[in-house]
């Protein structure tokens, strides 16, 4: 028997929105912000779940995040999560929402350019490193105070930092998990005690993905970032 994979795919496209609708309501009641990462799934499987009341998406790919905004409804708020290139910014500078992943002085520089050209101001977050593996992107806890320590930060008028984003390790060891978090909160703290005290806007601590977003909250997360237990086959 053949089988359509147009009907197969869609099957894990779609949204669960009963699983969705559970993981809304515990993120509700903790205060945090649910971002729904939409990335490879189509724009009919995130319309659906904007029509049940999602609006923070998340997008890993310039152009991907791009063409999904370019046909869908403005009141969506577009995130981007995955590592941004500098020659990629000036395709999103004049609609998202908030950039997840600064990791250098250089980005950030450029996203200023953009976001003054394009007449706003760009809401950031700073990646942290926090995790065991080497492979992931992120700023080490010194490199980020050297930024904020810069003539240059301090001469941007379009951009503003609302806090900081940090990924953990891919391990089965919740201790090692929670201790991430934990480290990653109280630099979080830290620099909101040190850089942006009195600031209203610094207050997003973005930690937590479908396998631990559990942890994450419990250790202080604003806003999760969770695919796959939205998006995926029904059970």
């Amino acid at each position: 028997m053949i089988i359509n994979p147009g009907n197969l795919n869609e099957s894990f496209d779609m949204p669960n929105v009963e699983r969705y609708k559970n993981i809304k309501e515990y993120c509700d009641r903790q205060g945090v912000t649910l971002v729904a990462v939409s990335k490879t799934k189509s724009a009919k499987a995130v319309e659906a779940l904007y029509k049940e009341g999602q609006l923070d998406f998340g997008e890993n790919k310039v152009q991907e995040l791009s063409n999904k905004a370019s046909g869908l409804p403005p009141g969506i708020r577009w995130h981007m999560i995955g590592h941004l290139q500098r020659n990629k910014v000036k395709y999103i500078a004049s609609f998202v929402h908030l950039i997840h992943s600064v990791d250098s002085l250089r980005l950030l520089k450029e996203i200023e350019k953009r976001a003054k050209a394009a007449g706003r101001i760009q809401d950031c977050l700073f990646e942290i490193h926090i995790a065991k593996e080497p492979g992931k992107f992120g700023l080490s806890a010194s490199g980020l105070r050297e930024i904020l320590e810069s003539e240059e930060f301090a001469n941007m008028e379009h951009v503003r930092i609302c806090g900081l984003m940090g990924m953990a390790s891919l391990t089965p060891d919740s201790e090692e998990i929670r201790k991430e978090f934990r480290g990653l909160r109280k630099l979080f703290e830290e620099i909101r005690e040190e850089y942006f005290k009195g600031d209203a806007h610094f207050k997003e601590l973005s930690m937590g993905m479908t396998t631990d977003y559990r942890l994450a909250i419990e250790e202080g997360s604003t806003m999760v970032r969770i695919g796959s237990a939205i998006f995926g086959p029904r059970a």
